[in-house]
């Protein structure tokens, strides 16, 4: 039987410092600080568990630094919130909803959507691991405070998160700053002055960070603003992008007549209706081939089912727009 840290409940509000080597306890801790689960050593031999979990709740969020010294598994329900694993080192395999797999590791961090049953195929035992549970309406709500308008959707992220650089990296450090600071006890980020501010500043950082529909509205502020016909079709392409939609359907949901709508794009997005439709399709083609592994799917068929139908078009403009071949991002994916 392991040992339950001391300071639990000591410092900020909601912080813990917990030790455990019993997976009973540390599946308790995780259902009290996250969520409902169920959890078991992989191949205990291999390593001891040993779990180490320092969390703190900070309004909207819980964050955490987190690890199990062995390989567990971990099953989930739905959420009912977003959820970031950002590891420092090792690796975390993820299933949610039924989808392929994906992988956080210490270059690219996994966020989660509020539903869907989540799988953790595997948390390796070398893995510590960031992990930030944020409130759904809460982040929702600040996307409509930014925006001074009701987002028309869901609000869905793009699953891949790059923390080696810009908005990604910042964040991450941000936020473990902000969870110290927290679960000492001791500095302004546990007075209400200073506690709300930060909690406001980490929940747009996110948004600023994290691949969205309106992340290029919030990502600009100053420039100048598209009219309320174009934001209209941009925003239906980018919440279906699966759709196939024509020209006069987008000029249908913009409410203005086709040739406005053209005249519109090619004046405020530098693009026509149909481009735009397929540049946001590029860019799930490279989320889903970055989820992938080589043998579960082909770039072929990922780009058919995404409308690509002419495989050479498909690749220069693939390569023009990231850098690489497809089948460059499939190799390097997972």
């Amino acid at each position: 039987m392991g040992s339950v840290g001391a300071a639990r409940g000591a410092g900020a509000v909601g912080g813990s410092s917990f030790r455990t080597d019993d997976v009973d306890e540390a599946r308790e801790e995780l259902d009290a600080r996250y969520y409902a689960n169920r959890m078991a050593v992989v191949e205990r031999e291999k390593r001891p568990f040993a779990a180490r979990f320092d969390t703190v709740s900070f309004g909207p969020l819980v964050i955490g630094d987190l690890s199990c010294g062995a390989d567990v598994r971990m099953t989930f329900g739905e959420l009912g919130a977003y959820h970031l694993n950002a590891p420092l080192s090792g690796t975390m395999e993820i299933r949610q909803g039924g989808s392929s797999p994906i992988v956080a590791t210490s270059t690219e961090a996994v966020l989660l959507d509020p539903a869907g049953d989540t799988v953790l195929d595997r948390w390796s035992g070398d893995c510590r691991s960031l992990s930030v549970k944020i409130g759904a309406t809460e982040l929702r709500d600040r996307l409509e405070q930014l925006t001074g308008r009701t987002p028309r959707g869901a609000l869905v992220f793009a699953p891949h998160l790059d923390i080696t650089r810009g908005p990604g990296l910042s964040w991450v450090r941000f936020a473990r700053q902000v969870a110290a600071e927290a679960l000492a006890g001791e500095g302004l980020a546990t007075h209400e002055l200073v506690a709300r501010p930060l909690q406001e500043a980490l929940l747009n950082g996110l948004l600023l960070a994290a691949e969205h529909p309106w992340r290029e509205e919030l990502a600009h502020p100053g420039g100048a603003r598209r009219p309320a016909p174009v934001k209209r079709a941009m925003d239906a392409v980018r919440e279906r992008p699966e759709h196939p939609f024509t020209t006069t359907e987008l000029a249908s949901l913009a409410r203005v007549s086709v040739r406005r709508l053209q005249e519109s794009f090619r004046e405020y997005v530098g693009m026509s209706p149909m481009a735009y439709v397929r540049e946001v399709r590029l860019d799930r083609v490279r989320e889903e081939l970055r989820a992938a592994a080589p043998d579960e799917v082909s770039v072929s068929e990922v780009a058919w089912r995404w409308g690509f139908a002419h495989q050479g078009r498909f690749a220069a403009r693939y390569r023009e727009k990231f850098g690489e071949s497809p089948s460059g991002t499939l190799r390097t994916g997972v």
